[in-house]
């Protein structure tokens, strides 16, 4: 049965848990937006070493070349930035939503054990 007095208590459960959601996404938003910093930095010089390659080239194969392989590199380097972005984002979820579980999986025990307590009397 619920108690005015456990109010406070359950107030103050429910202020941990927001908190703790809030520190998680915090530290996570921070993470993923180094990453992101970090990465267009490094895309980023790499376009300008391409262009001051591609400036220094005599032939027209040589160019086609150094094109070539400068987009397959920095498609493999996209995709690979977008897998590790993704793992981030999935761990950002899961310890965002952690807290949360918890205090839901520790307010259905305590419903359960009310519904319990209440439905005893009545069935003996």
């Amino acid at each position: 049965m619920f108690k005015f007095d456990d109010a406070n208590l359950y107030g103050k459960d429910a202020m941990d848990t927001l908190l703790k959601s809030y520190s998680a996404a915090t530290k996570g938003f921070q993470a993923i937006a180094s990453e992101t910093a970090d990465y267009s930095k490094k895309a980023y010089e790499a376009n300008v070493a391409h262009m001051e390659a591609l400036m220094s080239v005599k032939s027209l194969e040589a160019a086609v070349e150094l094109n070539t392989s400068f987009a397959k590199s920095s498609v493999e380097g996209y995709l690979a930035e977008l897998n590790k972005l993704g793992e981030m984002y999935s761990d950002f979820a899961k310890q965002t939503y952690t807290p949360a579980q918890a205090a839901a999986t520790k307010a259905a025990e305590t419903v359960k054990s009310n519904v319990a307590k209440a439905t005893a009397p009545a069935a003996a």
